[in-house]
């Protein structure tokens, strides 16, 4: 008994120790192709799928340190707001969805706000995470969209925004639409302070988001084939009761009817974007910018 206790039971417990220490996440599959691929290759890849291009969403720390210079950059602190100002309950309170959300993120609300030298120009730039309760806007979005704004102003500095969301946040109720004409006023004041406004719309970008502050920019670029769009697709088809093409409100649908004006890969995304700041802001280039391989894409 005393060498089954003390030889062949630790035995055994460390055969299944090290079977449980494995990760179960070392390949992940494309959903578009379906390919495996490593996970250190697909984040080497800003989470693109090295077989056929198919942009997966990106997380916010991952997006920042591919766009600031050395991955050099330091958040925003945003005013807090109320927690639950409706006592809102559906399936669970309000509360404890937030409380799930921030474990699973590590942010506070949907929108990461952050400002640091883009190919040596200081920039604010603006995340909403999807992973964040879908990137709906509520009241702590849409002060951290205005708490952007603000510090472009302060620092005269352009301001990129990231946009990816289903919506308003209907825990919130009129709260949360309420941040649309305040988000519009904080993209008015960007303009007339003369300071560049650039919308970068991701997969999703829908709802009253889409019909604010996603589509004032000076210059809106889109990821390839991410969602955009007012209305789901079968609303609008009850509505005018026809049939919808298959790539309906997809960025290349939205390119070619002049909704937006680029389609830019997300290895080009950072060259693209200091281009284009330099124009807007009459800065002539110092050096090349340091940046992943470009693949294939549309600018």
């Amino acid at each position: 008994m005393n060498w089954i206790s003390n030889v062949v039971r630790p035995r055994i417990q460390r055969v299944f120790k090290k079977k449980s220490e494995t990760p179960d996440n070392l390949w992940r599959k494309c959903p578009a192709c379906n390919e495996m691929i490593f996970h250190r290759d697909l984040d080497a890849a800003l989470n693109v799928c090295p077989h056929c291009g198919y942009h997966m969403k990106l997380t916010t720390a991952a997006r920042l340190n591919s766009l600031f210079d050395g991955g050099q950059f330091q958040t925003v602190t945003v005013q807090g707001v109320p927690l639950d100002p409706l006592k809102f309950r559906d399936q669970k309170k309000y509360p404890d969805r937030l409380k799930e959300a921030r474990a699973k993120t590590g942010r506070e609300d949907s929108v990461t706000v952050a400002h640091g030298p883009l190919d040596g120009i200081e920039t604010v730039i603006a995340i909403q995470d999807f992973a964040f309760m879908g990137g709906s806007l509520g009241m702590a979005a849409g002060e951290a969209i205005i708490k952007g704004a603000e510090t472009a102003i302060e620092k005269r500095a352009p301001y990129v925004l990231f946009s990816a969301a289903g919506g308003a946040r209907m825990q919130e109720g009129i709260l949360s639409l309420m941040q649309m004409p305040r988000s519009t006023a904080a993209v008015q004041m960007l303009r007339e302070a003369g300071l560049p406004y650039i919308v970068v719309l991701t997969d999703p970008t829908t709802g009253g988001v889409l019909a604010s502050y996603a589509m004032l920019g000076d210059i809106h670029i889109a990821e390839p084939g991410a969602l955009i769009g007012f209305s789901g697709r079968r609303v609008i088809e009850q509505t005018i009761r026809e049939k919808l093409p298959d790539d309906f409100q997809k960025a290349e649908f939205q390119f070619d009817h002049g909704m937006i004006d680029m389609i830019v890969h997300r290895h080009q995304l950072k060259e693209t974007l200091a281009r284009t700041i330099r124009i807007l802001t009459h800065k002539p280039k110092l050096a090349p910018i340091a940046n992943v391989p470009a693949r294939v894409g549309r600018a």
